[in-house]
């Protein structure tokens, strides 16, 4: 027996997470975030996580689960997210994973194979490579093997750079693993749903949302991870606004620089959400540039999946 399953993807600030909540009001559901930054607890401000009033209405799972110096990777979403999917489908509403880490969608409607174990000796001579060379370098030698992976990594996320490059030489994807061909993992009945916009349109919003973000507070946000011992080298502090802001409380950069390298990079990160996105199997575009009214959008997908499955199927 198949479970009814909804997917809401796309690229960031295109509303995916209002158009959730908004379709709750239609629908008995909950919500399973399928975000990589929206995990880490303490990181409000630059993840762009659901609202308390959006968490009051619509019930999230894994939202703040992990602080930010612990490691969440793929695997471990496919594995919690199943186990929150199961739940959801035992209290008798539907399941809808919102989100628009790529990774995490496919992991959990494609399954994974397990990455290569770790090669300390290469792991050696890599670290040794950049300490010689300088930071960058590394980043330098994966752009020229797997450019699209290393546009999505920082420069100096050694961490992440020197695991890619270790995946690659096991002969395995450098994102983080090999796919089995063998189809879905689990045995959901999937919509899914990819949300998209006229590339001005969601420019000019990204941009007016990095700027809300400064004013909101990401400054403190950053200080005071900081003082908790969260350190600029972690991964989670890598995610743009965090790494721009590090460098804010340093010193190193001013307030209105840091907020357009953040506007630069998240219209470039989206770019790249929805090139990811684009080649997954079934997704079935929405444009809501005109009229990006939640309410609309819900009542669109609302008759979508109205038309995927009879009611009595779904909740």
């Amino acid at each position: 027996m198949t479970l009814p399953l909804l997917v809401i993807a796309g690229p960031t600030g295109v509303g995916k997470t209002a158009a959730a909540v908004a379709l709750g009001g239609r629908v008995p559901l909950e919500v399973v975030s399928a975000d990589s930054r929206q995990v880490y607890r303490f990181m409000d401000v630059a993840t762009g996580k659901p609202t308390p009033a959006e968490r009051a209405a619509v019930r999230h799972h894994l939202v703040d689960v992990v602080d930010p110096d612990d490691r969440y990777q793929a695997a471990r979403f496919r594995q919690d997210a199943a186990s929150a999917i199961a739940d959801i489908r035992r209290r008798g509403r539907l399941p809808v994973v919102v989100g628009g880490t790529g990774l995490y969608v496919r992991a959990l409607l494609r399954g994974l194979d397990p990455a290569p174990p770790a090669d300390l000796d290469f792991r050696r001579e890599l670290t040794a490579v950049s300490a010689r060379e300088g930071r960058g370098a590394l980043h330098a030698r994966l752009a020229q093997t797997a450019p699209a992976v290393a546009s999505r990594l920082h420069p100096h996320d050694d961490v992440r750079v020197i695991r890619a490059l270790e995946k690659l030489r096991g002969g395995h994807g450098a994102d983080g693993h090999a796919w089995s061909g063998a189809g879905r993992a689990e045995p959901y009945d999937v919509v899914f749903v990819g949300l998209t916009m006229m590339r001005g349109a969601l420019n000019a919003r990204l941009e007016a949302r990095a700027a809300a973000m400064a004013r909101a507070g990401l400054a403190e946000e950053v200080e005071s991870l900081l003082a908790r011992g969260y350190g600029a080298e972690l991964s989670a502090m890598q995610g743009i606004g965090y790494r721009e802001f590090v460098q804010v409380t340093r010193g190193e950069l001013s307030v209105s620089e840091a907020i357009r390298l953040m506007q630069r990079d998240t219209v470039r990160y989206a770019k790249r959400q929805h090139t990811w996105f684009s080649r997954e199997p079934g997704i079935e575009w929405m444009d809501v540039t005109d009229g990006n009214d939640p309410e609309r959008v819900a009542a669109r997908i609302a008759q979508r999946i109205d038309g995927a499955w009879k009611k009595g199927d779904r909740i």
